[in-house]
């Protein structure tokens, strides 16, 4: 990937008022591959008798890192938009603890790119969630 393509994939990152609201960080991207890390924000917690961040959080945070994994690959180098994201819930987040997603854009078609992500907060070896998903490949 083009160091101006990872440029523009960042900004895109950047620009998503959701992602800048929920403190996304991109903390890595290329080929394909693509990692974003949300920290723990108690404004983000979905039951406040356990600290759980939100289910919608981890979503956004899905979501975003998928988007981001498609718009690195070679072969999907445009602006990308979800068709389908279907996310499985392992386990609550441990509270306190940031939440990483890691993301492979594994196939791409003419107009259709597949994805699949993994989310886990500091323990790597027991997912929070995962998801499968399928996003739209624009044109150069």
């Amino acid at each position: 990937m083009s160091d101006r393509n990872v440029q523009i994939a960042r900004q895109f990152i950047l620009a998503i008022p959701h992602a800048k609201a929920l403190g996304m960080e991109l903390t890595q991207i290329d080929n394909g591959e693509a990692e974003i890390c949300m920290p723990y924000d108690p404004q983000l917690v979905g039951d406040p008798k356990t600290g759980v961040i939100h289910g919608g959080a981890v979503s956004a945070l899905m979501d975003t890192c998928c988007g981001a994994a498609v718009m690195s690959h070679p072969a999907a180098p445009a602006g990308t938009a979800t068709i389908d994201l279907r996310i499985d819930y392992m386990r609550p987040a441990t509270p306190h603890q940031s939440i990483r997603t890691k993301a492979h854009c594994y196939h791409v078609t003419r107009s259709v790119a597949f994805v699949r992500a993994v989310a886990y907060d500091e323990d790597s070896e027991n997912p929070v969630a995962t998801a499968t998903g399928a996003f739209t490949v624009e044109g150069q």
